[in-house]
């Protein structure tokens, strides 16, 4: 065998193993075996004639300046994922809460709930309430920025400013002509999530075609909580909530908005929901964050616009550094 030949074949059984290690990680149906960077607090709540719980860290600031961060994370991201951001915002002085939502990560999975934003939204507030919080900035990534915004619509007394980053929901895609799906076609669709389809997407959707080392964690977090024991749950779950960003668009009252509100824009995302069913006509006019995040800044009274030129859907983790520069510059502190 040439050297060459041995070095491509070499290489090849190393992506195959590597590959191989990654799927076989496994997790528990509520995230269990999966370290989170601080301690996990749950809170124990009735919703829906069920008991619930829901995992969430509160993270307290060694010399505080009396203001709070909530930290609402993405579909395909954990409370966990804001591990860098929890840091430079505690560094900060602020007091931060991450809470997994309903359906995700360390929280429950119910066979049945009816999702909807507001429901989220309300069982935040209960969360917040039960840890004696008046006020708070609250801070959204992308379905979490959807989120984000529907809390700041329905408490804007108890939201002391609106951050989103890279929200998804800046455009309502099926009025755009984007496919619907079913749920039972959403679950069909989940039960087949891999790590290596989850590493192929992230890395061109959230990191424009690039990978660090780091990044590898939160794959094997996504994966291993599909491939574990609550497999068909958290599928469920998840169809469920796709079916909730879909069908329940917040574009329409982002004028209606009443906080101060910031956008921070990686002008490279183009994540669309049914853009990857979509004919190649409705396609183009999908997920372009680079003229989105414009047309949404416009909507929104005396919002702020922050963009990142070139850089994917999730910039605090592609550029960390830069990202909470301007964030603790944006929230009027000094990092």
């Amino acid at each position: 065998m040439s050297r060459k030949l041995l070095r491509v074949s070499l290489l090849a059984a190393g992506l195959m193993l590597a590959a191989q290690s990654q799927a076989a990680v496994t997790y528990g149906e509520n995230l269990e075996g999966f370290d989170y960077p601080w301690p996990l607090h749950h809170f124990d709540f009735q919703s829906q004639q069920q008991e619930l719980r829901m995992g969430y860290m509160d993270v307290k600031p060694e010399k505080p300046n009396g203001r709070v961060a909530v930290l609402m994370h993405g579909k395909n991201f954990c409370g966990a994922t804001w591990e860098g951001t929890i840091k430079a915002l505690t560094d900060a002085g602020f007091r931060v809460i991450a809470p997994d939502q309903i359906g995700f990560c360390t929280s429950s999975k119910p066979d049945y709930y009816q999702y909807s934003f507001q429901q989220l939204a309300d069982n935040t507030h209960h969360l917040l309430e039960k840890l004696g919080v008046k006020k708070a900035i609250v801070i959204g990534h992308s379905t979490g920025g959807m989120l984000a915004t529907r809390y700041a619509l329905m408490y804007p007394q108890q939201t002391e400013k609106l951050v989103m980053v890279n929200p998804i929901g800046l455009e309502d895609w099926k009025a755009k002509g984007a496919p619907y799906r079913t749920v039972d076609q959403w679950y069909e669709r989940e039960l087949k999530t891999s790590a290596e389809g989850i590493k192929a997407y992230e890395q061109k959707t959230y990191y424009m075609g690039n990978w660090k080392p780091e990044y590898d964690k939160w794959v094997d977090m996504l994966a291993g909580l599909n491939a574990g024991p609550g497999h068909k749950k958290v599928a469920w779950n998840s169809a469920l909530i796709y079916d909730m960003i879909f069908t329940q668009p917040v574009w329409y009252e982002f004028k209606d908005l009443k906080v101060p509100t910031t956008l921070f824009i990686g002008t490279g995302d183009t994540t669309a929901i049914g853009s990857d069913i979509a004919s190649p006509e409705v396609k183009k006019q999908l997920g372009n964050y680079q003229v989105l995040g414009k047309q949404v800044a416009k909507m929104i009274p005396n919002a702020r616009l922050v963009e990142f030129q070139g850089m994917g859907h999730a910039p605090q983790m592609e550029d960390p550094q830069m990202f909470h520069q301007r964030l603790l510059d944006d929230l009027g502190s000094k990092p």
